[in-house]
C-alpha cells in the first residue's frame, strides 16, 4: 500500500498541474476566498449592520496581505487577487458606513421607511 501511494504522489508531483492545485500556494487562497465572498453578500444587508472597525481592520489586512502575497517565492496571484477582491468589498462597505453614519443615510432610510408606512395605509 505504502508503494502505491508513493507512485501515485510521485505521479502527481511530475506534472506542474497538478502539483500546483495539491499545494497549499492553491488550497490557502481558495479557502480564503469565504471572507471577500461573505463582505459581498453583506452589501445587500442594511448598512447598520456594519462594524466600522471591523470593516476598517479587514481594509488593512487585506491590503497588507495583498503586498505579502507578492514577496512571498514565488509570487502567490491567487492569493493577491482574494486580497484584492477583500479590499475591494471592505471599502465599499466602508463607504456604505460612513454614508449611513455621517452623510445622512440614516435619516433618508428613515424618511424612506416613513413613506412607504404612508403608502400602505
Amino acid at each position: 500500500m505504502a508503494a502505491f501511494i508513493k507512485a501515485a504522489n510521485a505521479k502527481i508531483r511530475s506534472n506542474p498541474v497538478t502539483d500546483y492545485i495539491c499545494s497549499t500556494h492553491f488550497w490557502g487562497p481558495v479557502s480564503n476566498y469565504g471572507i471577500p465572498l461573505a463582505a459581498i453578500l453583506d452589501t445587500q444587508k442594511s448598512p447598520e449592520l456594519i462594524s466600522g472597525q471591523m470593516t476598517g481592520a479587514l481594509t488593512i489586512y487585506a491590503a497588507t496581505f495583498m503586498r505579502y502575497s507578492l514577496a512571498v517565492t514565488p509570487k502567490n496571484y491567487l492569493l493577491f487577487s482574494c486580497h484584492l477582491v477583500n479590499f475591494g468589498a471592505q471599502v465599499t462597505q466602508g463607504y456604505r458606513y460612513l454614508d449611513y453614519h455621517y452623510r445622512g443615510g440614516k435619516e433618508r432610510m428613515a424618511a424612506e421607511k416613513a413613506i412607504e408606512a404612508a403608502g400602505a395605509k
